[in-house]
């Protein structure tokens, strides 16, 4: 005993320690990047807000311009695109966050951490997540006392779908980040030049009944338009098995190419 107890003095001694734990994984990684990235929200709530600042203008214009329905409020239309609008807009802002650390050198100090390359892509786009939720949270706050029926069940599972999709978009929003390094004009130039066509190719504002052939035809190559269809589904309480199930392979397959053009984007980034 006296051996060991002596041992380990040594040890202590000349600074040397036997490794207490071991790596903590991807998983740890993950985490700790996911919570790493959402204390500046919990920080400051207010920015959640700002972010929605062109959502709840698109409301309060549109809402009173929204034709009469025979059963029901319009707004079971209009706020699931809204709400998805929503959140492809704040998932796609995210990469400007990660071009600020970029030209800051931030973003190369946590290249060179221990934390794996792929953690630090995965924890940023989960926590696209929690923004999109409150987000949503405070759009139903708003609406809910102007004739719109609240479906619970429904929106929950809207949720899930959202998720896989606002993780996809923030995916493919800090690979784009890092393809732009250094020239932050071109983030938001590609950004925008595509963030529009897809909202509107969705049918987020205006139905695409009456569009011509070939524009239908674009749209249904548009993932975001599944997606819209499954919230305005889930939203008015119903579920139908195949549009909910068309809106969740159209978020896991936006969820699946944003992690692979982000997780090879990162690896390549120096």
């Amino acid at each position: 005993m006296s051996t060991v107890i002596e041992h380990d003095n040594t040890s202590t001694r000349s600074g040397v320690r036997p490794p207490a734990t071991q790596d903590p994984g991807f998983l740890a990684d993950t985490w700790n990047v996911m919570v790493r990235e959402l204390k500046p929200v919990f920080r400051e709530p207010v920015s959640v807000l700002f972010a929605m600042v062109q959502p709840l203008v698109f409301l309060g214009l549109f809402a009173p311009l929204l034709p009469e329905v025979g059963n029901g409020s319009a707004l079971q239309w209009f706020v699931p695109g809204i709400v998805a609008m929503t959140a492809l807009m704040g998932a796609s802002f995210t990469g400007a966050n990660l071009t600020q650390e970029i030209i800051s050198g931030s973003h190369e100090r946590l290249l060179v951490s221990p934390l794996s390359r792929s953690s630090l892509l995965v924890g940023r786009s989960l926590k696209e997540v929690v923004p999109m939720l409150m987000q949503t949270a405070i759009i139903l706050l708003v609406v809910t006392p102007f004739s719109f029926d609240l479906h619970l069940g429904g929106v929950l599972v809207g949720m899930a779908v959202l998720s896989l999709f606002s993780i996809g978009v923030g995916a493919l929003s800090f690979a784009l980040a890092l393809a732009s390094k250094n020239q932050e004009w071109l983030f938001w130039t590609v950004q925008q030049t595509l963030v529009f066509p897809l909202l509107l190719l969705a049918g987020v504002l205006l139905p695409l009944r009456g569009a011509p052939g070939w524009l239908r035809a674009v749209s249904d190559l548009n993932p975001l338009k599944y997606v819209v269809e499954a919230e305005r589904a889930l939203f008015a309480g119903a579920f139908p098995a195949d549009t909910v199930a068309y809106g969740f392979v159209g978020a896991a397959v936006v969820a699946s190419l944003g992690l692979v053009i982000g997780l090879r984007a990162m690896e390549r980034s120096s």
